[in-house]
């Protein structure tokens, strides 16, 4: 079994919504959205975990948690061994050199008044006084693995396409040489086969530097490309994790069940399989009782109504169902 770099157990995130004219308050207390609400999983050393759900399903919300970008309402992230939780200042910016992120949209990721020089360097000179090689040789190593030619270093960001400044955010991600990388959407804001091209490089970079992944997307055919084990995410719970192979070619759960349906088939002569689908998203403001995913379940029991599904093990990997599969 691969040694666990992160572990989250139930984590919590929460967000107050304040009281005023279009927020009323509920019962004499303030309502809250329940952004992310009791997740656990590991990510191993080297691996790369596809977290995939509907948009507003937390996804983006875990991962910023994970990284401390914000605060946990409750719960532990062991990185390490080490429940960064409780760290703050200077103990909490040292960890920053080891978990790193990539944004969805490399437009806003980047400052538009730095050269990429300055944009890849920036985290160096954060850290200049742990750093064993001249910042510059760093800087080139680094251009080198992602593909970018070195003269081009003195060029602003506007200067470059798409797939090119998400190259250059990948190279700030990796410059410290960061355990965990946390790619929140990499590819979704870029031409088809631009994806294709940063796809691969991730790939690469993460053999070439020993990285693990933690890969938030809502395309399922990226997971199935980068990911070596699935978590499907729902109203901020998770409902199933199991490698990459038996969750799309077995999936267990109803929402995994419709979520696989929902992929297009490139084949032209191959029947339609989409699964029907009820209801709406639960609004995190007030999620439905017992199972988040009852009312929109045609094979939901009385229990999902009343009682909320934990993890087990179904069919050789976790799953969030009263039901046996």
């Amino acid at each position: 079994m691969t040694e666990s770099l992160l572990e989250v157990k139930n984590l919590k995130k929460y967000f107050p919504v304040r009281s005023g004219i279009s927020n009323p308050l509920r019962a004499g207390r303030a309502l809250q959205i329940r952004a992310v609400d009791g997740v656990s999983f590991t990510v191993g050393k080297n691996e790369s975990l596809g977290l995939v759900g509907e948009s507003g399903s937390g996804k983006t919300t875990l991962g910023r948690t994970v990284l401390m970008l914000e605060e946990p309402t409750s719960g532990q992230i062991l990185f390490n061994g080490l429940d960064i939780t409780s760290l703050r200042g200077e103990d909490l910016r040292q960890l920053r050199k080891k978990m790193q992120v990539v944004f969805q949209n490399p437009n806003s990721s980047l400052d538009p008044r730095q050269r990429m020089k300055d944009i890849i360097s920036e985290p160096l000179r954060a850290f200049k006084g742990s750093l064993t090689n001249p910042i510059e040789e760093t800087v080139s190593q680094v251009v080198a693995a992602v593909g970018l030619p070195e003269d081009s270093l003195m060029r602003f960001p506007h200067e470059f396409s798409g797939g090119q400044r998400q190259r250059i955010a990948i190279a700030r991600a990796i410059v410290l040489n960061p355990e965990l990388i946390v790619l929140d959407e990499p590819t979704s804001a870029l031409d088809a086969s631009v994806q294709a091209q940063i796809l691969n490089l991730l790939r690469r970079i993460q053999e070439q530097f020993g990285l693990s992944y933690l890969f938030i997307t809502h395309n399922v055919n990226v997971v199935k490309y980068m990911a070596d084990r699935i978590a499907v995410m729902y109203a901020g719970r998770l409902v199933e994790i199991g490698s990459t192979r038996e969750v799309l070619e077995q999936p267990v759960h109803r929402y995994t069940i419709v979520l696989i349906s929902s992929v297009p088939d490139p084949d032209p002569d191959r029947p339609l399989r989409i699964v029907p689908l009820k209801g709406e998203v639960p609004s995190p403001l007030a999620p439905p009782s017992g199972c988040r995913f009852h009312p929109r379940c045609e094979n939901a029991l009385d229990i999902c109504r009343t009682t909320e599904p934990q993890l087990r093990q179904i069919k050789g990997r976790l799953v969030a169902c009263h039901r046996d599969g």
